[in-house]
């Protein structure tokens, strides 16, 4: 999808820098990934001690296929 926005120039430069990525396109892509990856893994935190698990639950056996 295209779109037109108007971002922080000295931000773009600086993730540019510390992140290693050639170019704009990318750099951005990376930000969206990163940002949709850390909202999902807090909106796992939050069901943090609301899931109740049966008596029987082994986690460890069903790793084992």
């Amino acid at each position: 999808m295209r779109t037109n926005v108007v971002i922080d120039d000295h931000l773009i430069e600086e993730a540019l820098k510390i992140s290693e990525i050639k170019t704009k396109k990318e750099l951005i892509n990376r930000a969206l990934e990163e940002f949709v990856r850390n909202r999902k893994r807090r909106d796992l935190k939050e069901l943090r001690g609301k899931v109740e698990f049966a008596d029987d639950y082994n986690y460890k056996k069903l790793r084992t296929r």
